[in-house]
């Protein structure tokens, strides 16, 4: 009978988590095997290699993996800046898995992970078999390889949400796809910049990424004239849609939301409320419409951006037995902590592998991919995971058990999971952290309740 002793920790994903999982893992004296899809580290984060992080260098690389790279001589950036997602990558990400040498593959795609010879259904001496992982390789040939225990840290970003409100694409979203973009634009590539400069954009969503693509946009406009967004939201707007502003404890993030309100202050980009986006129809003269659930049809655009979230593909993991949340898609001792339609304030409380672990011993989804569907993930919460994660498969409950991390509020109040009803917003009166909200002026005609600069919670779930 095979078995686990002597096998590879799997780590699924060179990004941010998995790489700093395998450092921890070195550092435990326990050998790793990182599985990346693509030619390169953090092939995702290079994706967005445009887009600045609102988190500084001191919050971007874990401490198992600096002491890793130390007798490299690789020196730690500047705490105090904040790098492009092409900064994280070729200053710490690829330096990180070069020191790792053969522990990382490249090119192999995981398509399936079980325990050898036992499907989900058999009980039967499970605990005591290997993991197996099928993979694709580059040249298309496929190979099988055993574990000891599998870390998945493949993210979410392969995986956008669909425009429809309901989960599920739009009608005529499929067909209109090359003027639907998932993705934060990079206007300094030509191509891009032409594809949107001179045109009217819709811009769907309401996170720090669709704050950055009205901003990017509106940029864009104060020099192409004929280039306007149509921001179109779910809810209504209220003293959250913004972000946290200046009550942000990562005073980056709570920038993007003000960013957004000066594209729409500016007239830049118009705002569209309590629009759920149920049709996407061609134009004559091939634009785009876009009909809401409730019959509203808005002015056609050129090009939509939608920026509606990320979801875990979890097709390759149907073979295991886990436990996730009916809603989140996230391990059920976690959602609770991280469930958008709970939380008020941004608030996420420490956690690390009691939380993420499945019925199926050995198996933990870390990093972005253990959030499911739930937003507001930073890169510090994946190192303090791993770090919990790597302790237990070491052995070392007590350190395991010991997860101190605490994490940045975004100094908002209003779960963002609340239904998205225009009236949501209108109606907020401060919830926990502000007395009543003054009134603002933005765009034309809305206005919106935001607490004023100085107001500050005395106590409650906001803090001081």
């Amino acid at each position: 009978m095979t078995t686990a002793a002597n096998l590879p920790v799997v780590v699924i994903g060179a990004g941010p988590a998995g790489l700093a999982a395998a450092a921890h893992l070195v550092e435990r004296g326990i050998e790793p095997l990182v599985l990346e899809a693509g030619f390169s580290a953090a092939t995702a984060v290079r994706a967005w290699s445009h887009v600045r992080l609102f988190s500084t260098w001191n919050e971007l690389t874990d401490p198992a993996a600096e002491k890793l790279l130390a007798p490299t001589g690789w020196t730690k950036p500047a705490a105090e800046i904040y790098p492009t997602g092409g900064d994280w990558a070729e200053q710490y990400l690829q330096p990180l898995a070069d020191v790792l040498e053969d522990k990382v593959r490249y090119g192999a795609t995981v398509t399936g992970v079980s325990r050898l010879g036992r499907d989900r259904i058999v009980d039967a001496d499970r605990e005591q078999q290997p993991f197996t992982i099928h993979l694709m390789l580059a040249d298309g040939t496929e190979e099988r390889i055993l574990g000891r225990a599998v870390i998945d840290a493949s993210g979410t970003w392969s995986a956008p949400s669909p425009i429809g409100a309901d989960g599920l694409p739009a009608l005529g979203e499929h067909a209109a796809s090359a003027r639907v973009s998932y993705r934060i634009p990079d206007l300094k590539d030509p191509a891009v910049r032409a594809r949107y400069a001179g045109k009217r954009t819709a811009v769907i969503g309401s996170g720090a990424s669709a704050f950055t693509a009205l901003a990017t946009l509106a940029d864009l406009a104060k020099n192409e004239p004929g280039t306007h967004s149509v921001w179109i939201l779910r809810r209504g707007i209220s003293g959250s849609t913004f972000g946290g502003g200046s009550a942000d404890q990562l005073p980056a993030r709570g920038a993007l939301g003000l960013a957004a309100k000066a594209a729409v202050d500016g007239g830049y980009a118009d705002a569209v409320t309590g629009f759920r986006t149920e049709v996407i129809e061609p134009t004559a003269d091939d634009r785009l419409t876009l009909v809401g659930e409730d019959g509203r049809r808005l002015d056609p655009v050129d090009e939509v951006i939608a920026l509606t979230g990320l979801r875990p593909d979890l097709s390759f993991l149907s073979e295991l037995r886990l436990a996730l949340d009916e809603r989140l898609q996230a391990p059920v001792e976690l959602a609770p902590l991280i469930d958008p339609n709970q939380h008020s304030c941004g608030t996420v409380y420490p956690h690390g592998h009691r939380e993420l672990s499945h019925p199926e011993k050995g198996v933990y989804l870390v990093g972005m991919k253990s959030y499911g569907r739930a937003p507001t993930f930073l890169a510090m919460t994946g190192y303090e995971q791993v770090r919990s994660v790597t302790a237990a498969l070491a052995g070392d409950t007590e350190s395991a058990d010991r997860v101190e991390l605490t994490l940045p509020e975004t100094g908002v109040c209003g779960g963002a999971g609340l239904f998205d009803d225009p009236a949501v917003g209108q109606a907020d009166e401060g919830g926990c952290c502000a007395p009543a909200p003054a009134l603002v002026q933005i765009g034309t005609g809305i206005s919106v309740p935001v607490a004023v600069a100085e107001d500050t919670a005395s106590g409650g779930c906001c803090g001081s």
